[in-house]
């Protein structure tokens, strides 16, 4: 059974996969399989509806499946946002028709949430190499001025032609690449989880994660040019991604610290030269933040920790609570979700203890692990670059000072375990930061 087979099995929603050359072709054949005799209508963009829309409703009606007039957005700032859900969530509840929602992250999230609110299912053609979240469970939409993660269905099928994917705006391309990369410290991430005894690993989600990544990112150079297997190996991954997000129903397996940055900046409503910075661009920024995180980790002497200094200095959850008021003065919807998340993953001193002597007694063997999962902070900057994706935090409108705020925040804002808790419980934070934003550092100030 191979990998592709393997995830369609284990996954919770999606029962249909095809990746690879005539790929638009096979749409009819796999509406029919999923929908059966249903109705069918496209969901794309002016400039979706050119690179792949029009093919897709010219195949599914020379194939005798019934279609709706396509319902094509024509607004040029079109992103995931809640208007422009409630106007295609309109449109599908006038229908029995099933979305072939043909795009790549605005408007997938936009027709799987959708379609969830109304109890359908949907499938996708994939436009762009642009994302993990073709298979994922969930859509990420604006709601009320911040980004959201609403649960909802992944698609029942998805479809990607390399060679469209190879031909999208290059950025996409890039901010895939980048979104791809941050898998490497994730997987990292889960690895100090299990060792403290807080999340062990779900070998089979991790593996379809984490073994076809180093593949799938070894070209960047040909991803910016557009060759087209590079860019099906790049798909190949960030859908294997969305797969071990369904089969565990959870982000855990592709997201860690890095991601936490493009949360915070989310709820910012970041933009950069009056442009919504994309997701895979902010976590691109914080993936190299957690690599420089991770090899600090690395060169400290945690098989000689003092558990007993660690405990002691350990707030309470009131001096926390007081330490969170401190931090997020004057950002109430940061403030509030700190709060939430940190209390929500706080621990006593007795249970900080356990977990750093299974931290401390395990370290020789997790440092070897982590040390075999992670890319150096240069190669994934090298990376990055070739990509032409940002690779300084200016580059997406981030300064250092702003780069630094947000670093004090993030081991507040998720309640998932990261690298970011060991070094908050080790009483590293200060000691980081500095290696990060002093004299000499990554992001000197």
């Amino acid at each position: 059974m191979d990998i592709i087979e393997e995830a369609l099995k284990r996954a919770s929603d999606t029962k249909a996969l095809f990746i690879g050359e005539g790929a638009i072709k096979k749409v009819p054949e796999m509406f029919r399989q999923l929908f059966g005799e249903a109705k069918a209508i496209v969901v794309a963009d002016t400039n979706t509806w050119k690179v792949a829309g029009e093919a897709v409703q010219k195949e599914l009606v020379a194939a005798g499946i019934q279609t709706d007039e396509p319902f094509i957005f024509n607004d040029p700032e079109l992103y995931a946002e809640w208007g422009y859900l409630m106007q295609l969530e309109e449109r599908l509840k006038g229908t029995e028709a099933m979305a072939v929602a043909v795009g790549s992250g605005v408007i997938n999230d936009l027709t799987k949430l959708s379609s969830h609110h109304l109890g359908k299912r949907y499938m996708i053609v994939g436009t762009a190499a642009s994302m993990d979240g073709y298979t994922a469970y969930g859509a990420s939409v604006s709601f009320e001025g911040n980004k959201q993660t609403f649960d909802c269905r992944a698609p029942f099928g998805a479809i990607i032609e390399p060679k469209v994917s190879a031909e999208a705006p290059k950025a996409l391309a890039a901010s895939g690449y980048a979104d791809l990369i941050a898998k490497v410290p994730a997987g990292a991430d889960w690895i100090l989880a299990e060792a403290v005894g807080v999340e062990p690993i779900d070998q089979f989600s991790f593996d379809l994660v984490q073994k076809p990544l180093r593949e799938s990112l070894s070209k960047p150079d040909a991803v910016f040019q557009g060759d087209v297997e590079s860019t099906r190996l790049l798909a190949e991954g960030l859908i294997m991604s969305g797969f071990a997000m369904q089969a565990l129903q959870s982000s855990r397996p592709a997201s860690g610290t890095e991601h936490q940055f493009s949360h915070y900046w989310d709820m910012e409503g970041l933009c950069y030269e009056g442009k919504h910075v994309s997701h895979g661009f902010k976590v691109g920024i914080g993936t190299l933040v957690s690599t420089a995180c991770l090899e600090y980790l690395l060169s400290k002497d945690v098989e000689n920790l003092d558990v007993d200094a660690c405990v002691a200095a350990w707030p309470s959850w009131e001096e926390m609570e007081a330490q969170i008021h401190s931090i997020f003065d004057g950002r109430p919807g940061h403030l509030s979700r700190a709060l939430t998340e940190s209390k929500n993953k706080y621990c006593d001193k007795d249970a900080l203890r356990k977990q750093l002597e299974a931290l401390k007694a395990g370290w020789p063997e997790t440092k070897e692990r982590i040390k075999a999962q992670i890319m150096t902070f240069e190669e994934v900057k090298d990376s990055l670059k070739r990509v032409h994706a940002p690779y300084e935090p200016e580059m997406i409108g981030v300064s250092k000072e702003k780069l630094k705020d947000t670093f004090r925040g993030i081991p507040f804002m998720r309640s998932r375990f990261t690298g970011m808790d060991i070094l908050y419980r080790c009483g590293f934070m200060e000691e980081v930061t500095e290696k990060l934003f002093g004299k000499g550092g990554y992001w000197e100030i």
